[in-house]
């Protein structure tokens, strides 16, 4: 007897941490494949094979996300931060200021409920913050 792998499939919205909706926000795989991209109310549908542990979320202007995904969330309700200029800082004190604002993504994402824009109060996935001092 042959098991297949289920596809998993996912719904979801993203939004900005101004809670501004974003369209045309690009959805990929780890190898970078185009999964989906948003429409014009920030919301997508896709399926991907379930052995799809983590996507990628990339919009320009936007800092990018990598979510880790959990086999009991199909709906992913996304806030991500605007990508900021910092001038004469170093790295650390940079990933510092950074981690400040993504420490407050949870709330931003509440909020979002609060407004209607989410349909959830609380996200159901890991989102990883990614520092700039291990990128270089």
């Amino acid at each position: 007897m042959v098991v297949e792998a289920q596809d998993l499939t996912l719904k979801g919205r993203i939004i900005s941490d101004n809670l501004e909706v974003l369209p045309e926000v690009r959805i990929t795989n780890q190898k970078n494949e185009l999964l989906a991209i948003t429409d014009i109310e920030g919301k997508f549908e896709i399926s991907i094979p379930s052995e799809v542990l983590k996507v990628n979320i990339v919009f320009v202007g936007m800092e990018p996300a990598i979510i880790d995904l959990s086999s009991t969330c199909s709906l992913l309700e996304v806030v991500i931060m605007t990508e900021t200029l910092y001038d004469f800082m170093s790295l650390k004190k940079i990933d510092r200021l950074r981690m400040k604002r993504f420490k407050k993504l949870p709330e931003l994402h509440k909020e979002a409920f609060e407004k209607g824009l989410f349909m959830t109060d609380k996200p159901c996935y890991t989102l990883e913050f990614i520092p700039y001092c291990e990128k270089i």
